[in-house]
């Protein structure tokens, strides 16, 4: 665990994938043809507590939604980039954009077209739920699923290790 904990006290930025990681992976589907997902409100508000210690939040998804787009601007998260076909491109991009190194990024998947991200990155996480190939490649694996948590604590994770964690909830406790 001290190995995981060095590795999150660099972090500056961390990536999450949606389906399956922000979701639970279901995809819902009105008669219209309208694409719903359901996020999870403590993964939320986790992520919210982890942007403001200091740490960036970006979105890369294989798939475009509205929804997504929507619930990103509510956490204030801007970089979001929809529609990935190949991951890594996106993830180069942000890395040359922000001027950061792999070992101060994580990355959290589920399934294995994360893996080409999750095997550069510092730190590699994944939810409880993930395929197999993908937790044999995780540094760290989250005891929530997709959906249910699994950001919320990969989030507390990265605050623990940087020393924010404690300062982020004493507000709620005076």
């Amino acid at each position: 665990m001290q190995d995981i904990l060095t590795k999150a006290a660099q972090i500056k930025l961390i990536i999450f994938d949606v389906d399956g990681v922000l979701t639970d992976g279901s995809l819902y589907l009105d008669d219209s043809g309208q694409e719903l997902k359901a996020f999870h409100s403590r993964d939320g508000h986790g992520m919210k507590m982890l942007q403001q210690s200091g740490v960036r939040i970006a979105i890369i998804t294989g798939r475009r939604s509205e929804v997504v787009k929507h619930r990103m601007a509510s956490l204030g998260i801007s970089d979001v980039y929809q529609g990935q076909e190949n991951k890594l491109e996106a993830y180069q991009e942000l890395l040359t954009q922000l001027g950061l190194s792999d070992q101060e990024v994580a990355y959290m998947g589920d399934d294995v077209v994360d893996l080409p991200v999750m095997t550069r990155v510092g730190l590699a996480m994944a939810v409880a739920d993930a395929h197999p190939l993908v937790c044999k490649h995780a540094h760290w694996q989250s005891r929530s699923t997709g959906g249910r948590g699994a950001a919320r604590e990969a989030c507390e994770l990265i605050m623990e290790a940087q020393d924010t964690l404690t300062a982020a909830m004493a507000k709620y406790l005076s």
